[in-house]
């Protein structure tokens, strides 16, 4: 009997193991804007034209909470934080990501010059603001 129960536990964990997806990326797209789960990169820095412009999801705040960019980069977005966030843009050009896990990123790219300001939806407070020159 106990052999019996061993072996169904362990027939179960297998089964269980093997319901996930062994996809290691995921994305949604809205308008200029992709979301895609996948491993975070160095963050936090400002690029040069061309580069992508990184924010850190992390305490609760995005670090920096102001980037500068030019048209036609990118910003992105990774949730270093063990809640899920998302970036909404409030004014400005429009964006919105869908809420996403450690590990996941959303990005951005910007079409025309402006200031954009944006908040996590999921957390009050958490703000940030992207200037476009």
């Amino acid at each position: 009997m106990r052999r019996s129960l061993l072996l169904l536990f362990a027939a179960l964990a297998l089964l269980a193991a093997g319901c996930g997806s062994d996809d290691d990326e995921s994305t949604a797209t809205s308008g200029g804007a992709t979301a895609t789960a996948e491993a975070p990169a160095a963050g936090g820095e400002t690029a040069a034209a061309g580069d992508v412009v990184v924010v850190d999801m992390k305490n609760i705040q995005f670090d920096p909470k102001e980037v500068e960019v030019d048209v036609g980069q990118t910003v992105r977005w990774e949730n270093m934080d063990t809640v899920d966030h998302d970036a909404v843009s409030t004014s400005g050009d429009e964006f919105e990501s869908e809420l996403f896990g450690k590990g996941g990123t959303f990005e951005y790219t910007a079409e025309k010059p402006g200031t954009i300001e944006y908040e996590c939806t999921v957390h009050p407070g958490m703000v940030g603001t992207i200037v476009v020159r």
